[in-house]
């Protein structure tokens, strides 16, 4: 295997598992520059019309059809048959994203046995995730016989949140079960933070706050390029209201509905998980497009875009104190990307703290989209998750 930094690069194939979905890519990795060969997603994995893209460099689309890909296993094997038609280079290595891999995992790794145990016993941790993830690895074991399979974990990045904002506020005996404050979308925040690093020399932003803002939405505080609190906690279904996932509510609400409604755990789980958050709010779907196009006839659409725009908004403002003031705030992931006017309507909220935008740099998404009288910059960045994949996963792959 070549390590990083010698002649020859490395191909690693990055596979990034969403419940009903699966990013690719496949990236040359030489040293510290990360390149795309080609890259692409299947949607709707499991439905009868799934959806099949794939584009190369600079976006040029090599392959987009509908076909029926009713397993993950089935797209890990279109993957590979793609990878053969458009003759890309031979992969050294697969990385994957793993969501949480519990108290047990706290590093990037390769993925062997004794890894694989510690995955499934973690399942409860994250069950949205991890059985979707540890299906892909299984099938990628099959279809790439003999490549090392790499684990990246969304939690490495918090691993070394200090205590105050780590623990959580329970016995020691449950504490050393591994119920803690883990963190999530880690490697969106390295990828921020690595893109931040590049455009300026490496000189990054002291006090950084980065909204990954999707379906899934975190706030992190960031000091010195590191993590030092955020707002998911034990599990991905904390923090902020989401898609369908609650977000933080006050733990009596699922004591009452236990105690009076007789919700046991599944029924529990599927609530906050499934049936809360944005599509709870309006009764009409979690996808905050659909949300802004009924928002005007529509009370209760209305209201969840608010509802919102006013967690971010509060989180953002919160971990400010965590940070003693800010020098850069970073809107990431769907939402953070693409949806201008939660942008909008989050910074106006932040006014009081000094935060202006630039309305023309806004609505051009030129960077920074701040105004010069702005307390700190603010930036819009793309969550390249996968290129931190591949980055981890020839790293670990050369060390064998």
């Amino acid at each position: 295997m070549n390590k990083p930094g010698t002649a020859d690069p490395l191909h690693v194939i990055a596979l990034n598992s969403g419940s009903s979905s699966l990013k690719f890519g496949l990236y040359e990795v030489r040293s510290a520059q990360v390149t795309c060969v080609v890259s692409g997603e299947a949607d709707r994995i499991g439905q009868s019309r799934s959806a099949f893209r794939a584009a190369g460099v600079s976006g040029r689309a090599m392959c987009s059809e509908t076909a029926s890909l009713h397993t993950p296993q089935e797209v890990v094997t279109r993957i590979a048959r793609l990878l053969v038609d458009i003759d890309a280079p031979t992969p050294n290595a697969v990385g994957h994203r793993v969501v949480h891999g519990g108290p047990a995992l706290r590093r990037h790794c390769r993925i062997d046995d004794a890894v694989l145990r510690k995955l499934e016993a973690a399942q409860t941790f994250a069950p949205l995730h991890t059985p979707a993830v540890l299906s892909v690895i299984r099938h990628a074991q099959t279809r790439f016989p003999g490549l090392p399979q790499v684990a990246c974990f969304d939690t490495v990045f918090h691993a070394h949140m200090p205590a105050v904002a780590s623990v959580l506020p329970l016995p020691a005996a449950l504490r050393a079960q591994g119920i803690q404050r883990y963190g999530f979308h880690g490697l969106s925040c390295e990828a921020i933070v690595h893109q931040l690093a590049q455009a300026s020399a490496g000189r990054l932003p002291g006090r950084l706050l980065i909204a990954h803002l999707g379906n899934g939405a975190s706030v992190t505080a960031v000091r010195n390029g590191v993590s030092i609190d955020t707002s998911m906690g034990l599990t991905p279904s904390g923090g902020l209201i989401m898609g369908t996932r609650s977000g933080d509510l006050d733990p009596g609400v699922l004591v009452y509905l236990a105690r009076e409604q007789g919700f046991d755990a599944a029924m529990l789980e599927d609530l906050v998980d499934h049936r809360s958050g944005l599509a709870g709010i309006s009764g009409l779907d979690g996808d905050m497009r659909t949300l802004h196009a009924a928002a005007g006839s529509n009370a209760d659409a209305t209201l969840a875009v608010r509802m919102f725009c006013y967690a971010v908004r509060k989180q953002l403002a919160a971990m400010w104190a965590v940070l003693d003031g800010v020098d850069a705030i970073v809107f990431t992931g769907g939402i953070g990307e693409h949806d201008a006017a939660v942008r909008a309507e989050v910074c106006t909220g932040l006014s009081s703290l000094g935060v202006r935008l630039d309305e023309a740099r806004h609505r051009a998404l030129v960077n920074p989209i701040s105004s010069a009288g702005s307390s700190c910059r603010v930036h819009v960045l793309p969550s390249l998750e996968d290129e931190q994949i591949a980055r981890h996963t020839a790293a670990v792959a050369a060390m064998d």
